[in-house]
C-alpha cells in the first residue's frame, strides 16, 4: 500500500468513525429529524452540483425507482433510527452495533441466494458475530433501552440492503449522482418536519456544528475521499475500513465523552469483528489464473457507499 493510500485509510477510519459522536451531540440539542434534514441538505448542496456539472444526474433516471429504494434503505430510514436510538443509547454502544452490518449482509446474501453456499466458516462467523452481539447486549445495555436497539437492528439492515440494491439495480450507474439525488431526496422529504422542529428547538452552537461536519466532512468530502482510495487499492480491499469504523467510534465516545468502557462493549466488539471477517472473507483463488482475475475484479468492480 502506497504512502497515499495508506493517508487514505486512516483518514476514512477516522471520518466514518466519528459519525457517532457527533450524532450524540447533535441530537442534545435538536431532533433526530432535523438532524437529518441538516445532514443530508448540507450534503445535497456540496454534491449535486457536482453530479449535474459531470452530467450525471439526468443519467440516473431511467433507474429512479431503485435509487429510491436505494434512498430509503440507505439514508432516510436509517440515518432517522440511528439518531432516536442515540437520544437513549451511548454513541460507542451504537456504533458497535451498527458493526453487525457485515454479518446481517452475509445472511441476507444467503437468504436472497447472492451466496450460494453457506459453508461452516462462514456459519461459525455468523455464530461468533451475533454471540458478540448477544455478549454486548446482556454486558452494557439496560432493558429499558432495548427499544433503541430494535432501531438499531432496522438500521443494520437498512445499511446492508442498500449495498444490495446498489450491485444489484445502480451498478452501472454513476455513483455521486446516485448519493447525490439521494441526499436530495431525503433533505426534501424532513425538509417540512426538521425546519418546523429546528424553530421549536433551537439548538445552540455545538449541535448545528456537529450536523454541518456530519453533512460536509462525513458525508460530501469522505464520498470524495473513499472514491479516491477505492482508486488506489480498490473496492473490496477499500471496505476493510468497515472494521476499523466501530473502534474509533468506542475510543471517541469514552475519551471524548466520558463514555464507560465496559466489559460487554470490549468482548462484543472482539466477537462481533472476528465474526464479520470469518462471515465475509471470499475463498482463496485455486489457481494463478484466478488470483490475476480475482484482482482484477477488485479493481473494477462497482463499490457501494455507505455513508454512516
Amino acid at each position: 500500500m502506497s504512502r497515499r493510500a495508506l493517508a487514505l485509510f486512516v483518514v476514512m477510519c477516522v471520518i466514518w468513525g466519528i459519525p457517532y459522536l457527533l450524532i450524540k451531540v447533535a441530537v442534545s440539542g435538536m431532533t433526530p429529524a432535523s438532524l437529518v434534514f441538516l445532514r443530508t441538505a448540507v450534503g445535497a448542496v456540496l454534491l449535486v452540483p457536482v453530479a449535474a456539472y459531470r452530467r450525471e444526474l439526468r443519467a440516473i433516471l431511467p433507474a429512479w425507482r431503485w435509487v429510491v429504494a436505494y434512498t430509503v434503505a440507505e439514508l432516510a430510514v436509517p440515518w432517522f433510527l440511528l439518531s432516536e436510538a442515540e437520544t437513549r443509547l451511548a454513541s460507542s454502544v451504537s456504533g458497535l452495533l451498527v458493526a453487525a452490518v457485515p454479518l446481517v449482509g452475509a445472511l441476507l446474501a444467503w437468504m436472497t441466494r447472492s451466496e450460494h453456499v453457506l459453508d461452516a466458516r462462514r456459519l461459525a462467523g455468523l455464530g461468533v458475530g451475533f454471540a458478540g452481539v448477544a455478549v454486548l447486549l446482556g454486558l452494557s445495555i439496560p432493558v429499558h433501552d432495548l427499544g433503541a436497539v430494535g432501531e438499531i437492528g432496522v438500521v443494520t439492515v437498512g445499511y446492508a440492503t442498500g449495498p444490495m440494491i446498489i450491485s444489484r439495480r445502480l451498478s452501472k450507474l454513476p455513483s455521486v449522482g446516485v448519493v447525490a439525488a439521494s441526499l436530495a431526496l431525503t433533505a426534501v422529504a424532513y425538509a417540512p418536519a426538521g425546519i418546523v422542529q429546528l424553530g421549536v428547538s433551537r439548538p445552540g452552537a455545538g449541535a448545528l456544528a456537529s450536523a454541518a461536519t456530519l453533512g460536509v466532512v462525513c458525508t460530501a468530502v469522505a464520498f470524495v475521499l473513499f472514491f479516491a482510495l477505492i482508486a488506489e487499492i480498490g473496492p473490496v480491499r477499500s471496505t476493510v475500513i468497515t472494521y476499523f469504523n466501530p473502534a474509533v467510534a468506542l475510543l471517541l465516545g469514552v475519551t471524548v465523552l466520558g463514555e464507560p468502557l465496559t466489559l460487554g462493549a470490549v468482548l462484543g466488539f472482539a466477537l462481533i469483528l472476528t465474526g464479520s471477517v470469518l462471515a465475509t472473507r471470499r475463498r482463496a483463488p485455486a489457481s494463478p489464473r484466478r488470483a490475476e482475475e480475482a484482482v482484477a475484479t477488485d479493481r473494477a468492480a462497482p463499490q457501494p457507499a455507505r455513508l454512516p
